[in-house]
C-alpha cells in the first residue's frame, strides 16, 4: 500500500512509518494538514492516517475540505478521544474508520488493509448503477441526476449506494450503522438521521422527487419511482 500519514507527533509519526515500511508499504509523512492535503491531492495513495489534533487546521476539518475536493481515498482517523461523540463526530467528517490512542499497532495494520480492500473491492463491482435519472458510478464514486452532478461527501455517497443497490427492500437503522459506520450498538446519536436529512436535500434540489422513502418504525426505501 500506498499510505499518506498526517501527524504532527513526531514520535508517533516515526513509529508508524518505520512499522509500515517494514511491512512492506511506501510512507509519506506530513506534519501538518495544509501540506498533507496538497499531498493527498497530488498523489494518488491507497490510504490516508490523519491524526484528529493537528496544528492550525485540525484533522476534521483537513478530511471535510477533501471530500468537498471529491477525494475519496479511505481514511484511518487517530484520536485521543475516545467518547462516542468524538468517534461520531470523525465519522461525519467523512472519515471511513477510526482508532483511538494508545492502539496497537497490529490492528491499525488490519484496518489499513480493510480500508484497502473496501476500496478495491469497489474498482470490482458493477460499474454504474442507473435508476430513473439517478446516475451512481461505483468506481468514480460520482452521482448525478438529471444530468447535474451532486457533491456528496463519502458517508453521504455510501448511504445511497447501499440503498440504491437494495431498492424496494426495508433498510433498517441499525443496517445502516453496521454497513456504514461499522457500529454494532447504539450510539445514542441521530447520525444515520442527520445524514439521511442531508443527503434527501441534496437529493431532492430544484424539486426532484423523493428517491428514498421512509417506512415509519422501520426504516428507509429506495424506490427510483
Amino acid at each position: 500500500m500506498k499510505i499518506l500519514i498526517i501527524e504532527d507527533d513526531t514520535e508517533t509519526a516515526g513509529y508508524l512509518s518505520d512499522r509500515l515500511l517494514k511491512h512492506g508499504h511506501s510512507v509519506d509523512v506530513c506534519a501538518n494538514a495544509e501540506a498533507g492535503c496538497t499531498r493527498a491531492r497530488e498523489q494518488n495513495f491507497d490510504t490516508l492516517i490523519v491524526d484528529r489534533m493537528l496544528p492550525g487546521i485540525d484533522g476534521l476539518t483537513a478530511v471535510r475540505r477533501l471530500r468537498q475536493d471529491g477525494l475519496m481515498t479511505p481514511v484511518l482517523m487517530l484520536t485521543a478521544l475516545s467518547e462516542i461523540a468524538s468517534r461520531t463526530e470523525g465519522l461525519f467528517a467523512g472519515a471511513d474508520d477510526y482508532l483511538c490512542k494508545p492502539f496497537a499497532f497490529e490492528e491499525l495494520l488490519a484496518r489499513l488493509h480493510a480500508l484497502a480492500r473496501r476500496g478495491e473491492n469497489a474498482g470490482k463491482a458493477s460499474a454504474n448503477v442507473n435508476t430513473g435519472d439517478l446516475i451512481i458510478d461505483r468506481v468514480s464514486r460520482q452521482v448525478t441526476r438529471a444530468g447535474k452532478r451532486l457533491d456528496l461527501l463519502t458517508k453521504e455517497y455510501e448511504v445511497l449506494e447501499f440503498l440504491a443497490m437494495r431498492p424496494g427492500q426495508t433498510v433498517t437503522r441499525t443496517m445502516l450503522l453496521q454497513a456504514i459506520w461499522d457500529i454494532n450498538f447504539d450510539p445514542g446519536t441521530n447520525i444515520v438521521e442527520s445524514q439521511m436529512s442531508r443527503l434527501r436535500t441534496k437529493l431532492e434540489a430544484d424539486g426532484a422527487s423523493r428517491l428514498i422513502r421512509t417506512t415509519r418504525g422501520q426504516g428507509y426505501v429506495f424506490r427510483a419511482d
